[in-house]
């Protein structure tokens, strides 16, 4: 039986998990042209990736966003564990959006180009409220 903390978690982990799995799964079947677009987003952003070739660091983004998408999907992994994934996940993108030029004006606010990664802040959110309502939720009191 579902618990009340599990169904009011529930609509954040769906929406964020399918999300996330689906950009993976389009990131599995990505060609080269599209590999060499996400390397220089990303290398732009964290410098070091650019010793790791294209194809293989558009693999690597894959299988970690169909990781973390399936663990927000599956009810038996707990809100704090995939709560914590989420936001780690999530701050990943916050610094890509907030590192490339043209995604944001001088406040922040996304561009019509920078549209796509301000959904990061709104990921961080629902990582953030999962972890805060599983260290609030004492054990055997789900209201």
């Amino acid at each position: 039986m579902f618990s009340a903390a599990k169904i009011r978690r529930a609509p954040g982990r769906v929406a964020a998990g399918s999300l996330i799995l689906h950009s993976g799964q389009v990131k599995l079947k990505g060609d080269p042209s599209f590999a060499q677009g996400v390397h220089a987003v990303f290398c732009g952003t964290y410098p070091a990736a650019k010793a790791i070739p294209p194809a293989v660091l558009l693999k690597t983004l894959a299988i970690i966003e169909i990781t973390v998408g399936s663990l927000l999907l599956l009810p038996l992994v707990g809100a704090r564990l995939s709560g914590l994934l989420l936001t780690g996940y999530s701050f990943t993108l916050l610094g890509m959006y907030a590192k490339t030029p043209g995604l944001h004006d001088e406040r922040m606010l996304p561009t019509l180009a920078g549209t796509g990664f301000a959904k990061d802040v709104w990921l961080t959110a629902i990582g953030s409220s999962l972890v805060l309502d599983a260290a609030t939720t004492r054990k055997g009191k789900t209201a």
